[in-house]
This record gives structure tokens, C-alpha cells and sequence, in this order.
């Protein structure tokens, strides 16, 4: 019987362990990760060459272990190759005691509930027999980007060359860079992006198709942005900018008053309007998409204020423009109607011939493992189908939402049009309900019953400072410590409450972010620092980390500001 089994073991599955050993040191705990790496996005299975974060050193590492710069090699001011990510966590495994406790090549099948507070884990192993382990306590670590959403086309058969996701290219982009001529990729995202330089950029011709039907492709933008040349992943961590973005937790800033001017006045919202606007024109300006008819076609569908993650960094040694601007990455804006032999057919006329076809289509938004009983799926919150009526408190939600927040009611018409991509056979997907957490972590229907969590079930810049917030918030919920579970007269969380806030916050994206995920999950940029905030608040812990007041209002968070937060949490609760 083990007291903590992780499934997971990148970025979020490891701070999740060194947290609750540092709390818990005798802790019986177990990490089951599928891969053959410890590393999760950044495991050695899914590097390929050029690949590197979007985050610049500095802002992409544990506050209490920073990259070892002399050691990886890597300067401040420099994107982080995968390779030495991968290098840097796995030196965070070996530092902290966990590569021990963490079994590779175990894919987590099913997970059973036993009993309210006992979970039954089966995996299959490297040898491929079926093996189980039963824990106290269970947290689900293993993100949004670990089952590869692959679609399916007409004529897929007939295709005679291989169609795959961009999570595989590392098995296949030598093999790529060797024989292919030409290849096409499906997909606006920053994987498309990546994806497209790399061949591009060794000689390989990209046809590059954007759905019409789809969202668009993703805005991108330089590492230093605004007239200032501000960090782009600092500059959404500046609490006076956090405040031009509605957000229903933005309160939890302390900055109450300053939010409801901003977005429940008319003044206020021409103020929130102009630095949207200027963010928007600034990024146009400055990528340069209006400045030719071919990188125009690359130009996202809605302005910023109506995205999220889907906010990039252009992290290349040169100009991927430029091999758009000269013919080597062709870009249309056209959906894929069917494929024939090594060839795909448009839907305006157009037929692409190629040697591969990359899907950089995204990921199945839900846990990859089954879990029982059936039925249990509703009861966690996770995505699963439904024909039953939305609860009530959606409704109530949607009003509250559009009553504080009335510029959201003006929802763009970019979408209009939109048809999600067919699944693979045997994988529709009808009346899929999102994620319904409380903080965007655990099962709000059993939230007095605490011995399941979801780590990493959202998208933001901040992965990482988000990450370590949430696992201490997770260990303190585990183990009945949060300041509700400790101070409350019930020594419990009123349901009601838990219930409402649980479906006002995950509600809240499907309005706020629809260039983004939000329907689906949480999704934000400049909402970040606010979720923190709360969590923060929720474990009883100074929440406002700068030295002074100016500092705080005008200098962007980022890892260091929450060094030390584990040993400030176990001086409150000695």
C-alpha cells in the first residue's frame, strides 16, 4: 500500500513528489510515468533537433533549483533547448531522491476507486503484463499534451505515406530530412511552427495548410515585445497589467477596486479596450503579417484580448517568415476534403503531393486512462459524454459572468463557421463535457473526501511557478490542511459553495477565451498571477511576494518570487 502514487513524471509529476516528501519525508510514494525518460513534454522519447521552450532562462525552472547555466551550458536571455531541459529535470530527479521511487515504460490503464479514500492503479509494464499497486492517495500528473489527438480523412488508406502526429517526429525527422521533398503539415499551433522551421530550414518544402474551418493559426510573438521591449512572459506577470484582463478570481489579487472600474465602467472599459488594441497592433507590427500576402495568410482570426496560450514565442535562430516570404513553407488556408495516393485534395481546388503528412492537430483533453467504476467520470469532473441538461448553476454562472464582465457578452464572429476535426474511427466524441474542478485540481462532488487531485490541467505561461503552487495546495488538500479544512468551524468545505465556484471558474473560460481551450479548460495568460494568488490565500500564505509596494505593482513575478514557499507553509501549520 503506498501513501501517494503520481502518475506522471514531467514538470508537474515531479514538483508534486519533492513537495510531498518535503512535507512528508516518510511517505510510502510511487511514480508511473509511460515514457522511457523521466520528463514528461521534454522526455527524451519527444525531442528532436531545434526543439526549444518558449520561456527564456530565467523563467522556466524550479524556484528552489534554477538551471545550472555553467553546467547546461546556457546563457540568461537565451530559449532553453529541449535537450538541456531534459537534462535539467532529470538532474531534479537525481537531486531530490526521486528517480528511485519513479517507474518508466508503465502506462497507467485504469484507475479504480476502492474505496472513498483507496484507489486501485493498473499499468502495463515494459514486458507488457498487466501489474497494479493500491494507494491512499492519488494525484493524475499527466498534463494535457499526453494523448496525441490524430484525425481521420477519406481515402486515409490510399494515402501510401505515413500520417502521424507531431509528438512522433523525433522517430521519424531524420528519416524525413533524408528522403522527403516535400511535406505537409496540418495545423496552426506553436507545434505547427516548430515543426515548419525544422524542415524548412534543412531543405525540406513545407505545404503548410491552416484549416478554414478551424481556428486559425496561433499569434506569435518576438521574446521582447511593447515599445519598452519588454519579456512577453514577463510582462504578463506585471500585476498592473494582470488587471486589464477580465478574470472572474482576479479579486484574489487584493485589487478589487481597480478590476471593477476597469471592466464594470464604460470608462474603464475604453482604457481595457486601447491596451488590447496596442497589445494587438504591436504583435501586427512586429511579426510583420500585413507586410506580405503569403505571411498574412498566417495572421490569426481574432485579436489577443480573445486569446490565451494560444499566445506564442517565435524561439528560431532566423526568420521563419522568411522561408514563408520565398516559397519554402507554402501556406493554405483550406481544409483537407480527402487524400488519394501521396496526395491531398483541398477543399478550394488545390492538390498537395507529399511524403509525409505531420498532424500537429493537438491532444484528446482528457485523461488517457479509464476510470471505475463507470459512470465515476461526472463525479470527478473530467471530461466524459453527456446528453443530461447543463446543471442549473451553469446558467447562474453565465449570468454572473456576463453581469461583471459585460464586454464578454460581444463574442466574435470569427468562429461562426467552425467544425471540429473528425476523430479517428471508433472515437467520436458527442456531448463531451470539460473539466469541472475546484481551483482547476480536484473532484468538487467529493471535495470533503480528499484523496484524489489533478496536477497540470491547465495552459499558461507560468507553467512552472503554476505547478509548485498547485502541488503544495494539493499536499496541504490531501491531508486535510488547506485553511478550510484546518480553521473552519466544520473543519470542512461547504459543498454548495465548492460546487458553484467550481463551475463560475472552468464556465468562465468558454467566455473569456475563445481563440483559446477555455471551453474545454483552463486556459490563460495574464490570469496567472490572480490563480496563484488564491491558491496562496487558500493555504494561508503571504500572497503578495514583492519587497515593496512599488515592486509589486510594476515588476513581473516569476520563479524566484516563490522560493522557500514549502518551508513557509510548514512554519504555519507547526
Amino acid at each position: 500500500m503506498y501513501d501517494l502514487v503520481i502518475v506522471g513524471a514531467g514538470i508537474h509529476g515531479l514538483i508534486m513528489a519533492k513537495t510531498y516528501l518535503d512535507v512528508y519525508p516518510a511517505a510510502q510514494l510511487l511514480i508511473l510515468d509511460s515514457a522511457e525518460s523521466i520528463g514528461g513534454t521534454w522526455s527524451s522519447n519527444r525531442l528532436y533537433p531545434g526543439l526549444h521552450s518558449n520561456n527564456l532562462v530565467g523563467s522556466y525552472e524550479y524556484s528552489d533549483f534554477p538551471l545550472d547555466r555553467v553546467t547546461l551550458g546556457i546563457n540568461t536571455g537565451e530559449h532553453i533547448p529541449g535537450s538541456k531541459l531534459h537534462q535539467y529535470l532529470q538532474a531534479f530527479a537525481a537531486e531530490f531522491d526521486l528517480t528511485r521511487r519513479t517507474k518508466l515504460k508503465s502506462k497507467v490503464e485504469i484507475v479504480e476507486r476502492l474505496s472513498p479514500n483507496e484507489w486501485k492503479v493498473s499499468y502495463r509494464d515494459a514486458s507488457n503484463p498487466v501489474e497494479s499497486v493500491v494507494t491512499n492517495k492519488l494525484v493524475i500528473a499527466t498534463g494535457l499534451t499526453n494523448n496525441p489527438f490524430i484525425p481521420q480523412f477519406p481515402g486515409q488508406d490510399s494515402f501510401e505515406a505515413p500520417v502521424f502526429h507531431v509528438r512522433h517526429l523525433k522517430d521519424r525527422v531524420d528519416g524525413l530530412l533524408k528522403s522527403a521533398r516535400n511535406v505537409i503539415l496540418l495545423g496552426g499551433s506553436k507545434s505547427s511552427y516548430d515543426v515548419a522551421y525544422t524542415l524548412a530550414s534543412q531543405g525540406v518544402t513545407v505545404d503548410w495548410i491552416i484549416r478554414e474551418s478551424g481556428h486559425g493559426a496561433n499569434w506569435m510573438s518576438p521574446s521582447l515585445v511593447t515599445p519598452f521591449k519588454k519579456r512577453l512572459e514577463g510582462l504578463v506577470g506585471v500585476r498592473f497589467f494582470t488587471w486589464f484582463s477580465p478574470c472572474i478570481w482576479g479579486a484574489q489579487d487584493g485589487f478589487a477596486w481597480i478590476r471593477n472600474m476597469l471592466h464594470g465602467t464604460w470608462v474603464g472599459r475604453f482604457f481595457v479596450d486601447r491596451f488590447w488594441g496596442i497589445l494587438t497592433a504591436d504583435l501586427d507590427e512586429r511579426t510583420g503579417y500585413n507586410k506580405h500576402p503569403e505571411t498574412a495568410k498566417l495572421r490569426p482570426k481574432l485579436p489577443t484580448f480573445w486569446h490565451a496560450s494560444s499566445l506564442s514565442i517565435l524561439n528560431y535562430p532566423t526568420d521563419i517568415f522568411e522561408y514563408v516570404r520565398d516559397g519554402a513553407i507554402k501556406v493554405h488556408v483550406a481544409d483537407i476534403d480527402h487524400l488519394s495516393k501521396g496526395t491531398a485534395h483541398l477543399s478550394n481546388g488545390t492538390t498537395v503531393s507529399a511524403d509525409a503528412l505531420i498532424c500537429s492537430t493537438g491532444w484528446h483533453h482528457k485523461p488517457s486512462m479509464r476510470f471505475l467504476p463507470e459512470g465515476i467520470d461526472a463525479e470527478l469532473g473530467i471530461p466524459h459524454n453527456s446528453s443530461e441538461p447543463e446543471s442549473k448553476l451553469v446558467s447562474r454562472a453565465d449570468k454572473e459572468i456576463l453581469g461583471r464582465f459585460p464586454r464578454l457578452k460581444d463574442q466574435p464572429e470569427a468562429y461562426q463557421n467552425y467544425k471540429p476535426l473528425q476523430p479517428a474511427k471508433d472515437e467520436a466524441v458527442v456531448n463531451q463535457r470539460p473539466f469541472r474542478l475546484y481551483r482547476f485540481i480536484v473532484p468538487a462532488g467529493s471535495i470533503n473526501d480528499p484523496s484524489i487531485a489533478f496536477l497540470g490541467i491547465l495552459l499558461t505561461i507560468h507553467t512552472v511557478p503554476v505547478a509548485q503552487a498547485q502541488a503544495l495546495w494539493i499536499t496541504a488538500y490531501l491531508n486535510n490542511q488547506l485553511s478550510a479544512q484546518r480553521l473552519s468551524s466544520t473543519k470542512s468545505f461547504d459543498p454548495d459553495v465548492v460546487a458553484y465556484e467550481a463551475i463560475l471558474q472552468t464556465q468562465f473560460g468558454k467566455w473569456r477565451y475563445p481563440g483559446a481551450f477555455g471551453k474545454q479548460f483552463p486556459d490563460f495568460v495574464f490570469d496567472a498571477v490572480p490563480y496563484m494568488d488564491m491558491l496562496l490565500r487558500d493555504l494561508g500564505l503571504r500572497f503578495r511576494r514583492k519587497k515593496t509596494w512599488w515592486a509589486e505593482i510594476w515588476y513581473p513575478y516569476g520563479p524566484e518570487d516563490y522560493k522557500g514557499l514549502v518551508d513557509e507553509w510548514r512554519i504555519k501549520v507547526s
